[in-house]
């Protein structure tokens, strides 16, 4: 994943930069790097919804107060514009208030093409058994969609929004300043740049154009999928919001779904290799054994030597989960903890006895080296 931008430093602005400021940067930089005048430069492109993307946010209070406290982190929960699949011009159409009737189009109400919907997003979590087959899950989420009564007008059924008096229906009002020496073009405060005003709304979403509405759907998680990752469902997310496409016309957002998934009594997960502890017995390790490790795949044998040391590591080929690209299978990484027993009958008591009276250890430093230290050799740890 790309490492994202502070959006303060995307704007060039201090942290304790007003509401003015912001918008002054960010108009500055979105004409800097508009295509019109940066044209076939796919880094001004870039660089210009990357300044979209932190004005939307550092413009708005709240987003702005979770970014502040918790980073790109903090947002994740919060509905937000994809502006890397967003048209330019459908960028200067969100802000028009900024740009006035100026370059690219963004004050003309005529001609003016939706916006992109919100994208939202929910959670699931799925078992390690789930993992390594893939899974189907209900998931259950509510959205805002157009008001089926005023089909998004906000108007009460039976009647219609009216033409701003303000504006007289282009949206748009123009200051004289400076004793006339320049003319600013800005979205009308009555109407909000709509051009229109309701007159009687409909009782139903009360004016919004949109209702809150219930959905479930099926989602496929693929095997071999990672804890954290994104299942982006296309086109599960919201209509344009109503100032922009009061009918609801253009591309919905999208539906995330992030996968959770749940720990395993039996397993860890080491990438796509499974990582599970044999317990085995002293004669077991002395004398070498055919031992029984359960998978998530059925049971299977593993013959480990004579001599077995506790902390050694033995891999079962194949046996792990699948890559979520190839499918191919990682391995059932198995470590063995050798077991001392608490209690010992009497003959099992002479018996080991016995065995220390004749046994002659040579213990290499080697040999000395903690289970930790095993473990962190085995997987590549400093």
């Amino acid at each position: 994943m790309a490492t994202e931008r502070c959006y303060y430093e995307v704007l060039g602005v201090a942290r304790d930069a007003d509401g003015e400021e912001i918008k002054r940067s960010y108009r500055r930089l979105a004409m800097k790097y508009h295509p019109d005048r940066n044209p076939g430069d796919a880094a001004a492109e870039a660089s210009f919804k990357e300044c979209a993307q932190a004005y939307e946010v550092l413009s708005d209070p709240d987003r702005r107060a979770r970014y502040d406290r918790y980073g790109h982190a903090g947002l994740r929960q919060t509905p937000g514009h994809d502006f890397r699949s967003m048209n330019i011009d459908d960028i200067f159409s969100m802000f028009g208030d900024i740009f006035g009737g100026g370059l690219g189009g963004g004050g003309r109400r005529g001609g003016r093409r939706p916006v992109r919907g919100y994208d939202l997003e929910t959670s699931i979590e799925i078992t390690l058994e789930e993992v390594l087959e893939g899974c189907s899950r209900e998931v259950s989420f509510s959205r805002m969609d157009v008001c089926p009564d005023c089909s998004g007008s906000g108007a009460k059924p039976g009647t219609s929004p009216k033409a701003c008096g303000e504006c007289g229906g282009q949206g748009q009002v123009a200051q004289i300043g400076f004793g006339g020496m320049f003319r600013m073009v800005t979205a009308c405060p009555r109407c909000r740049g709509q051009g229109t005003v309701i007159e009687e709304r409909c009782p139903r979403c009360r004016g919004q154009g949109r209702v809150s509405t219930p959905r479930k759907l099926d989602v496929k998680v693929p095997p071999g999928i990672l804890d954290g990752q994104v299942i982006r469902v296309s086109g599960e997310g919201e209509p344009p919001p109503p100032e922009t496409s009061p009918s609801g016309a253009g591309t919905r957002g999208d539906l995330h779904v992030v996968v959770k998934v749940a720990e395993h009594d039996a397993f860890e997960r080491d990438g796509n290799d499974l990582v599970a502890i044999k317990r085995i017995a002293f004669a077991q390790a002395a004398l070498g054994a055919t031992l029984k490790v359960p998978g998530l795949d059925g049971e299977h044998e593993l013959e480990i030597p004579a001599g077995s040391q506790h902390g050694d590591v033995h891999r079962i080929d194949g046996h792990g989960l699948p890559a979520l690209r190839t499918g191919r299978r990682g391995d059932l990484v198995v470590l063995l903890q050798l077991v001392v027993p608490k209690k010992l009958t009497a003959a099992q008591r002479e018996l080991l006895s016995e065995y220390a009276r004749s046994e002659q250890l040579d213990v290499s430093d080697k040999e000395q080296r903690s289970v930790w230290g095993r473990i962190k050799e085995t997987f590549g740890g400093g």
